[in-house]
């Protein structure tokens, strides 16, 4: 077997066992899923998913990477569009490596670190939020954010799980807007 092919194949490895990494953490949480399930789901030897991924927690770390993008906005309208449609991919297309972070977020130290790094970040976009209060508006808007995504992948509950992405953001746009300031336009100065 040539060098490229070795390559390609030892990279496809790492990517399934990621992959189930991920799904596993999201299903079970951080403590009831181990290395040994994570091998078995991937179809690899537990020591390999060691070799590649040294730990646990580092393999953890990997599979819970931020998969969402930055919010840019500088206006208060930027960046209430930018959430709504990070939240509307997020009801689209569900963020298994974010869904595992905050399923483990309650009992895994690590796991609620990382969802507060997720939340900082957010948190800058209150600097586009007029008003004393704007990384609070930013706060809420996060956990308003995180609640409907739990709501809808995790919890499942009944009319969320089932609901347009589309009717899902319309019904949360004038909160979003309100908090972020997009709903009062700015006098012309």
């Amino acid at each position: 077997m040539n060098e490229s092919k070795r390559t390609q194949q030892r990279i496809d490895t790492q990517e399934r066992i990621l992959a189930e990494a991920r799904r596993l953490f999201a299903e079970a949480g951080y403590d009831r899923t181990t290395i040994r399930a994570v091998a078995a789901a991937a179809q690899v030897d537990a020591g390999l998913v060691m070799h590649y991924y040294a730990s646990k927690e580092q393999l953890f770390a990997l599979a819970t990477r931020a998969e969402f993008p930055a919010v840019t906005g500088e206006t208060a309208e930027e960046v209430a569009e930018q959430l709504l449609d990070g939240l509307r991919q997020s009801l689209i297309e569900e963020p298994i490596g974010s869904l595992a972070a905050l399923r483990s977020m309650l009992t895994h130290p690590d796991a609620a670190a990382g969802v507060r790094v997720k939340h900082s970040e957010r948190i800058k976009v209150g600097k586009a939020i007029r008003g004393d209060d704007g990384e609070l508006r930013a706060a809420v808007i996060s956990a308003v954010l995180i609640g409907v995504v739990l709501g809808r992948h995790l919890i499942k509950l009944d009319q969320l799980a089932d609901a347009d992405p589309d009717e899902i953001v319309e019904l949360l746009r004038p909160a979003v807007e309100s908090l972020t300031g997009a709903d009062h336009p700015q006098p012309d100065g």
